[in-house]
């Protein structure tokens, strides 16, 4: 329970920081996508990172997870997620690479013989744009060169200190009708305070130029939220899992108490029929 207790008190320590790690990338992710709302509007439908493969052949799944175990079921969802629509997409002919961020996934993927195209370990807790970059690079690089036909991110959003939920979100290619605002799993309805304007600005160069350069800029932005993102749900997760151990091992230490104080006081009443029988067969003789 102390083991327990204190991991409890580290992790709720953390997560005020985490919380705001990620919270302070949230604004930027949601003026990046905007922006790539109005440029995608003012004609740069011709980005290669926008174009919607006409077959789906391969595709690649992100598992942001974490480096240690003992949170609930954090890890477990993620990577069962994971595994069920490799699964599904294997029965429907569709291959599908990965990518894994965290320990856990690594090795849960290791031991069922799949083998990611890359893993980052020892830094689920404190990501870097490092990371995010190279996981975009990747990512970009293969879907322009049609090795990948689409990009899903899977990692769990922290709504607060206690609760987390698991997101599924397609990341590439970035769909809608024409073109529309990239959805947020963070907000299922529209932005608010989005002010949509059409055939304002001009853009030297293209739209689509401009649509070159930022579109990179937002698949980075979005998988560096979602590495931020995971590493608060971590410590949420892990804050109420110590703190439910805590709690059963406070039931435990009562129910022993119980137990003990009753084995005891049925010793002590043995002990005092057996010197009071004593004294009763002394004075019978």
């Amino acid at each position: 329970m102390q083991i327990t207790r204190t991991m409890q008190m580290v992790s709720t320590a953390k997560i005020r920081r985490a919380l705001e790690r990620a919270q302070q990338a949230a604004p930027y992710k949601d003026a990046i996508t905007q922006m790539l709302g109005a440029v995608g509007n003012a004609g740069g439908g011709d980005e290669p990172l926008l174009a919607e493969h006409e077959v789906t052949k391969r595709v690649l799944l992100i598992v942001i997870a974490s480096d240690r175990g003992l949170a609930g079921g954090f890890n477990v969802n993620l990577q069962r997620a994971a595994e069920k629509q490799m699964k599904k997409l294997a029965a429907d002919g569709i291959q599908s690479e990965l990518i894994t961020c965290g320990k856990k996934p690594t090795e849960y993927f290791r031991y069922r013989n799949i083998e990611p195209v890359m893993t980052f370990t020892g830094i689920s807790t404190e990501p870097t744009m490092d990371q995010a970059d190279r996981i975009a690079t990747y990512a970009m690089d293969s879907y322009k060169g049609e090795s990948i036909d689409r990009v899903v991110l899977y990692y769990s959003h922290a709504k607060n200190r206690m609760d987390e939920e698991m997101v599924t979100e397609q990341l590439l290619p970035v769909s809608g009708e024409g073109f529309s605002m990239p959805t947020d799993p963070r907000h299922p309805e529209p932005l608010e305070n989005v002010t949509h304007v059409e055939n304002v600005f001009e853009f030297d160069p293209s739209a689509t130029q401009v649509l070159g350069y930022l579109m990179p800029a937002y698949v980075r932005t979005v998988i560096y939220h979602a590495l931020l993102d995971s590493a608060a749900a971590e410590h949420g997760a892990r804050r109420r899992a110590m703190q439910s151990a805590t709690d059963n091992a406070q039931e435990v230490i009562t129910t022993l108490s119980r137990t003990y104080n009753r084995v005891r006081q049925g010793s002590i009443t043995t002990e005092l029929n057996e010197i009071i029988g004593g004294a009763s067969a002394l004075e019978e003789n």
